[in-house]
């Protein structure tokens, strides 16, 4: 059973940097992409960016150039890493990723738990 496990989260000051790590564990193939999500409090859960295993990448408009999204095949993990963070990236990140196990035709998504990240002075 595919698993995704985050790691990275805390309380960091405006303008401050912060990277947040994914570890996919279990039977895996392939991870075909990457993705973090967040939900910010009262809202609803936005993409903020997605990695594909080619190296294609697309962010949401309110994160590009100071996010980043960095994965490593090796270890089956990726990472967020967050620049000149605002208090309005304050929220839960999730990682998804969609992922091959051995002996099916196609890839199944998959979620982690989701990790805090508040952006305060």
């Amino acid at each position: 059973q595919v698993q995704l496990v985050e790691s990275g989260g805390g309380l960091v000051q405006p303008g401050g940097s912060l990277t947040l790590s994914c570890l996919a564990s279990g039977s895996i193939s392939a991870i075909v992409a990457w993705a973090w999500y967040r939900r910010a409090p009262g809202e609803q859960r936005e993409l903020v960016g997605v990695l594909t295993r080619a190296g294609g990448n697309r962010y949401a408009d309110s994160v590009r150039d100071r996010f980043t999204i960095v994965r490593d095949n090796a270890k089956n993990a990726a990472y967020l890493q967050m620049n000149n963070l605002q208090p309005e990236d304050t929220g839960v990140y999730y990682c998804n990723a969609d992922i091959k196990i051995p002996y099916s035709r196609k890839e199944s998504n998959y979620w982690g738990q989701g990790t805090q990240v508040t952006v305060s002075p």
